[in-house]
């Protein structure tokens, strides 16, 4: 890579160790600091070259992964945010593992240019996808409170409507006609309607909630073009549109199709031994929100357009116990049309009749 310096830093919640490399001769020294955004700013200054791009400054993915990038890039060092999901840096079968022995294998790695990077987006687009994970957490609570009341039911013989069906407003009103305050439940054998009004307390308290942050989402996404580009393509909603955009961020930066869809993990694992060769699950590698929301939206296109459904009814061969593995597929194609979308700056257009097999 033609580094003369590498700083490779593990970070940590309350301090970081920084390994930093002569890259000529390979001779190392390490530094602990407190960990702050100033203590990280005058840790790379410390240390940084002449010519600031000529030192590299390599870190692990993490939450505070955003913040000392744009630390270090301000600088004008040359910054790798390194993938801890990647094959190479995973530990396996070691006697020990220390922070310093991270420090030390980045800056080894690194040396070596056997680091796979990931993609960091600036700082306004990183805000948004945090929101969107927020948003996720927050329709998980509700599901779990949602599990808890049928759970609650179930233990009292009661049954419930399947499906959405119980969570309309006339099935949580029926709901509520159970409920008691916790407080008022004198009777013990009545402690499960406690249980069940402080469940449905916070299922209208989480739907409170999901509508101001979809509103938010909205004002933010109703001045993105490339949000707007991608509704034109029926079955992918506001959410989905705006996970596409903020995670691939720049549809250039992917070679190919392939490329798309291995980034969203939607690609077969590939187990090969001397001429046994096949195809596992896939690798469920990358952002998780946007592979979920894939799939959920893969069923909305399936029922909305003609070729979708020919081709789930291809890939799973008319078979039920296939027809999820072709949904999964389905996904993957969904992703790649709507990378196609934004790289041709192209509203949606139907895909060719020919049914192209992503997993066999």
């Amino acid at each position: 890579m033609g580094f003369a310096k590498i700083i490779a830093l593990d970070l940590g919640k309350f301090k970081t160790v920084c390994c930093v490399m002569n890259a000529l001769d390979r001779t190392h020294a390490f530094e602990t600091i407190e960990m702050s955004p100033a203590n990280v700013h005058d840790l790379v200054l410390r240390h940084v070259t002449d010519v600031a791009t000529d030192t590299l400054v390599a870190f692990e993915a993490c939450d505070c992964a955003g913040w000392v990038h744009d630390v270090a890039t301000a600088l004008g060092t040359s910054v790798i945010v390194v993938n801890a999901n990647d094959e190479r840096w995973r530990w396996r079968r070691v006697k020990r593992k220390t922070d310093r022995d991270d420090a030390l294998k980045i800056a080894r790695l690194a040396a070596l240019d056997q680091l796979s990077a990931v993609h960091m987006p600036d700082p306004p687009a990183r805000q948004r996808r945090r929101l969107m994970i927020h948003r996720r957490s927050v329709v998980s609570r509700r599901t779990q409170s949602r599990n808890a009341v049928r759970s609650i039911f179930s233990q009292q013989g009661i049954a419930l409507a399947r499906g959405g069906k119980q969570w309309t407003i006339a099935g949580v009103a029926q709901l509520r006609e159970h409920a008691r305050s916790i407080a008022a439940c004198a009777d013990v054998n009545d402690l499960w309607r406690g249980r069940l009004q402080v469940e449905l307390d916070l299922i209208a308290a989480t739907d409170a909630q999901l509508k101001l942050l979809d509103a938010r989402l909205d004002e933010l996404s109703a001045g993105d073009p490339r949000v707007t580009l991608l509704r034109t393509f029926k079955g992918v909603g506001p959410r989905l549109a705006e996970a596409v955009v903020l995670y691939l961020d720049d549809p250039n930066r992917f070679a190919s199709a392939a490329a798309v869809a291995s980034y969203a993990g939607l690609v077969p694992r590939q187990i090969e031994s001397g001429t046994m060769r096949r195809f596992g699950h896939i690798t469920g590698r990358g952002p998780g929100l946007l592979r979920s929301l894939l799939v959920e939206a893969a069923w909305t296109v399936y029922r909305c357009h003609d070729w979708a459904r020919a081709f789930v009814d291809h890939v799973s061969a008319g078979g039920r116990a296939r027809r999820k593995l072709a949904i999964v597929a389905l996904a993957r194609r969904v992703l790649i049309i709507c990378w196609g979308m934004l790289k041709t700056n192209t509203p949606f257009r139907p895909p060719r009749t020919r049914t192209t097999v992503a997993f066999e």
